[in-house]
């Protein structure tokens, strides 16, 4: 999803008000860098450095959108090569465990450990009782 480009509402507003300036005298000047002038640089440098943080945006962008493809790339590649050490040296080989998969016989069900837990809570419920 795209990161939202940056607007300014202070650089909107103050469009309209130059244009207002500009209107009562296009050299309005009252010394000390208060001018119409002035004021209309600060508003071009302001829309010329949003322009760059924006254009910076769509490159952040594109450049995560980049990193997300080739993760899924390596994912997927390293899930097939997993799959091809199971399918030709079995589930339960040293090569499966070398691959970064858990060998079959290493794996633990989840019913035996809950069946487990269940009896530890059960026999702890009667020796407190006792």
């Amino acid at each position: 999803m795209p990161r939202v480009k940056k607007t300014s509402s202070i650089l909107e507003k103050i469009e309209q008000q130059t244009i207002g300036f500009q209107s009562i005298d296009p050299s309005l000047d009252f010394g000390d860098s208060v001018s119409v002038k002035h004021l209309t640089d600060l508003t071009s440098e302001l829309r010329d450095e949003l322009k760059q943080y924006n254009k910076l945006l769509n490159t952040l962008d594109t450049a995560k959108e980049k990193i997300e493809i080739l993760e899924k790339s390596i994912r997927e590649t390293s899930e097939r090569l997993v799959s091809g050490v199971a399918s030709k040296y079995g589930k339960d080989s040293r090569e499966y465990e070398l691959a970064g998969a858990v060998r079959k016989s290493d794996r633990v069900r989840k019913a035996t450990i809950t069946r487990l837990k269940s009896s530890a809570d059960a026999k702890a419920a009667t020796t407190e009782t006792a």
